[in-house]
């Protein structure tokens, strides 16, 4: 595969304080690689000494071969950064700001046009494109912002809470925009999002007070979760008491609990050991006793469930 982003061992110090410690990361082409971690634990400033914003106390970082210290003029032509807060000229009008980045980006003549008409669809600016950015909403600052990262259209995009201020509809236009243009970049998302993760991310990282904590699939992630392949069991109520007794009398069951109870049925989770699929086991049961389940689904886990267990182990 084609790697796009290389960080090798980029190590940190604010004064005493060890912000990054020995972070090592690639990230191929086709990759959406989502950078999760607890406030404080490191990702904006790895995000900043992988765009060359930040300089590393020690370590390297490289964007399409080019190390971002040592050729950060060729480094940043192949990346667009979206960082934290989106900054940007307030006076200005988003067509005047994205003339000025496109015209900075070496941009010229029809292709400055050309290019902010894409990027403006794309991030559906185009009802403030003449409005003062001072003025505008946290959400159309956030798009403007995501606008100037893609208007030279980079094989790199770095983005620091892309969708942080949007509403469910903006979020979903930016998620969907994300997943189209992955296929040619190698992309990185810091998010606090976990569902954004599940949605656009082909990979996670997790850090915690500047360590590599965890680097897996997502599913692999969920995969980790208590919750991962337990069933969801609604019964009658005549039926909720000897089948909770049957349930836990399975050798592949951790435990059962009570998620819901009304005048009709009770709501069961079935919490599997480890390793195992309950399934069919649940479903032969049901059937087998004519205790006429009125729902029964798998949980595939929780990725917050999975992020709290891996970074209060490294807090403790």
């Amino acid at each position: 595969m084609d790697c796009l982003i290389e960080l090798k061992n980029l190590v940190k110090y604010f004064d005493a304080i060890k912000a990054v410690d020995d972070i090592s990361f690639n990230v191929q082409r086709g990759e959406v690689l989502g950078f999760l971690g607890p406030n404080g634990a490191g990702k904006s400033t790895t995000m900043k000494m992988a765009t060359g914003f930040l300089l590393p106390t020690s370590g390297t970082a490289k964007i399409m071969g080019y190390d971002v210290t040592e050729k950060p003029i060729q480094a940043r032509r192949k990346m667009g950064y979206l960082p934290e807060g989106a900054p940007a000229y307030g006076d200005m009008t988003p067509f005047e700001f994205l003339t000025f980045v496109a015209e900075a980006r070496g941009l010229k003549g029809n292709e400055i046009e050309r290019n902010i008409k894409i990027v403006t669809e794309k991030t559906h600016i185009g009802s403030v494109l003449k409005q003062q950015i001072e003025t505008l909403s946290k959400g159309f600052r956030r798009r403007v912002g995501l606008a100037q990262a893609l208007i030279h259209d980079p094989d790199v995009l770095i983005l620091d809470e892309p969708t942080d201020g949007l509403d469910p509809n903006q979020k979903y236009e930016v998620r969907k925009l994300i997943q189209e243009m992955a296929k040619d970049k190698a992309i990185i998302i810091s998010t606090h999002i976990l569902e954004e993760v599940e949605a656009v991310c082909t990979r996670a990282i997790i850090i915690s007070q500047g360590k590599i904590t965890a680097d897996e699939t997502p599913d692999s992630l969920k995969a980790r979760s208590e919750r991962h392949n337990a069933i969801y069991v609604t019964v009658k109520n005549d039926s909720a008491t000897i089948a909770r007794t049957t349930f836990m009398q399975f050798d592949t069951v951790k435990r059962v609990e009570k998620c819901s109870e009304n005048e009709s049925h009770v709501e069961y989770i079935i919490i599997p050991k480890k390793g195992f699929n309950l399934l069919d086991q649940v479903s032969t049961i049901v059937r087998e006793r004519g205790w006429a389940a009125g729902e029964l689904r798998v949980e595939h886990g929780h990725l917050d469930d999975v992020f709290r267990q891996i970074t209060s182990k490294t807090l403790s």
